[in-house]
């Protein structure tokens, strides 16, 4: 903005500059010219033989477009011929224009008579008797002050448009800036996001890593006995190997949708019979904890990636079982609603606190009474797939108990679904 300004100001300045400077030589000349003229008809009068007479000539005072100048001439002896009513008037005549005129011919110059400001034109003329000089006088007050004016007009409109540059400026660089400062927004944001992935990250490794290490140590304890009388250690082994398997893998799908190098396949399949492929095999894991999951669909067609929508529903099944006490039912429905396929998981758990529902999709968010094992990753993975498809995903807590998890996905052009 100062740059801009300064530049607006610098151009201002050198255009006032200039337009000033033509207007007051374009007006110099016209002045000039005028003066001239009548010092020339002066001369060519006092040309005429014979002698001149002591009183003021006639025709020396003009009018018209000569209005407001006066004429006079100076006799060789320094006496002047001048109208009687400007006698009184010291500055009448100009003599230094009058001693210019006698080396150099003529003379031109701009002065002030009594505060008026003036333009005088000295002539030297040669006659039989001596050289005398004619010097005309053209006021200039209205030349000045169209002058004065200009530069009135120049220094305020200058100012004014100095000071819309600046606003206009600051505007617009506002604008400018805005997608700047969101960009750093977002890089902070990012930045933080880094920060707190790292961080998590690295605490989700370090328990399974814990007991993975723990485990050898127990066993390297015990060199010389059986396995079956060590204790857990193998089973624990196995389990903190799979916790990171699964930690790693999630890892990864986030770290290639970050970079936007997973595509989606698009293929045009049925939601539901998806759906109750996906939750049959989740059904030994549900009766191990002693859950039931019932499975409502209804033929939906949709246009996605099987494979994802496979594993959005194995998250979001799987997330409702781990919540769920034993004895609990998972009930999952398929519909086509709105326009839209709406996949809805619902279990009769303990719920989400309320100051919980905004963290649910969060990376490595979890609630302090979630099940152990989890990676935190499930949900945001679900819900990049979502996403991904043109699809919204959201959490709430069903009124009767429990939290419920409902997706919904565009169905495929031509199909509105069956309900």
């Amino acid at each position: 903005m100062a740059w801009s300004g300064g530049l607006t100001l610098l151009i201002l300045v050198l255009l006032g500059a200039a337009i000033y400077t033509g207007v007051a030589r374009s007006l110099a000349t016209r002045g000039t010219a005028i003066v001239e003229r009548q010092a020339t008809e002066v001369a060519r009068f006092l040309q005429r033989p014979g002698p001149l007479p002591d009183r003021p000539f006639p025709g020396l005072t003009f009018g018209g477009q000569t209005s407001g100048t006066v004429a006079l001439v100076v006799r060789p002896g320094g006496a002047t011929v001048v109208g009687a009513e400007l006698d009184h008037i010291e500055g009448i005549p100009n003599e230094a224009g009058v001693e210019a005129a006698r080396g150099d011919g003529s003379d031109v110059r701009e002065t002030s008579i009594e505060g008026v400001p003036v333009r005088v034109y000295s002539l030297s003329l040669d006659r039989r008797d001596g050289q005398y000089i004619v010097q005309v006088i053209g006021e200039r007050a209205a030349e000045q002050q169209l002058l004065d004016a200009l530069a009135v007009v120049l220094l305020i409109g200058g100012l004014l448009a100095v000071l819309a540059a600046v606003g206009a400026g600051y505007v617009y660089a506002g604008r400018a800036l805005v997608p700047i400062r969101a960009s750093m927004a977002r890089r902070d944001v990012a930045l933080l996001r880094q920060r707190e992935f790292t961080a998590n990250a690295s605490h989700e490794l370090r328990t399974p890593l814990t007991i993975i290490r723990t485990s050898v140590t127990d066993l390297r304890r015990n060199p010389t006995e059986p396995v079956s009388t060590v204790g857990t250690a193998l089973d624990d082994i196995d389990a903190g190997v799979l916790h990171l398997t699964a930690l790693v893998d999630d890892l990864l799908l986030l770290a290639r949708t970050d970079s936007g190098a997973l595509e989606l396949e698009r293929t045009r399949l049925d939601l539901g019979d998806l759906v109750t492929e996906a939750v049959g095999a989740l059904t030994p894991v549900a009766s191990s904890r002693g859950v039931s999951v019932v499975v409502d669909p209804r033929p939906v067609v949709v246009d996605g990636d099987p494979l994802r929508l496979r594993q959005l529903v194995t998250i979001v099944v799987d997330n409702a079982i781990g919540h769920s006490p034993v004895g609990a039912t998972v009930a999952v429905r398929i519909r086509a609603e709105g326009g839209s396929a709406m996949l809805s998981v619902e279990d009769e758990g303990a719920g989400i606190r309320d100051e919980d529902l905004a963290h649910v999709f969060e990376r490595f968010w979890r609630a302090d009474d979630a099940p152990a094992g989890g990676t935190g990753l499930g949900l945001s993975i679900a819900a990049w797939i979502v996403e991904r498809h043109g699809g919204t995903i959201a959490a709430a807590n069903r009124p009767q108990g429990g939290a419920r998890l409902e997706a919904r996905l565009p169905l495929a052009p031509g199909d509105g679904g069956l309900g």
